[in-house]
C-alpha cells in the first residue's frame, strides 16, 4: 500500500519535472523561429507597422504585425 501511494505522489511530480524541463529546451527554439517572422514582416508590412518599426524597434514592429495577423479573418489569406 505505501508503494501505491508513493508512486501516486512520484509520478505527477516527475511529469511536471519533465514539462519544466522540455518547455526550457523549447524556449531557445522559439526564439530561433523569429527569423521567419522577420521576413514575413518586411514583405507585407504596413508603412504603420514600418514606422512603428523605426521608431520602436524590431520587437514592437513585430508585436504589431503578429496582431495584425492574428486579427485576419479566416477567409482572408495570410502574408506568406
Amino acid at each position: 500500500m505505501a508503494m501505491i501511494a508513493f508512486a501516486a505522489v512520484t509520478v505527477p511530480l516527475l511529469l511536471l519535472g519533465l514539462l519544466l524541463a522540455m518547455e526550457r529546451v523549447e524556449r531557445p527554439l522559439n526564439a530561433a523561429d523569429v527569423g521567419k517572422g522577420i521576413e514575413g514582416f518586411f514583405d507585407s508590412a504596413r508603412p504603420d507597422e514600418v514606422e512603428t518599426f523605426v521608431q520602436q524597434g524590431m520587437p514592437a514592429a513585430l508585436e504589431r504585425y503578429r496582431r495584425r495577423l492574428r486579427r485576419t479573418p479566416p477567409g482572408k489569406h495570410r502574408a506568406a
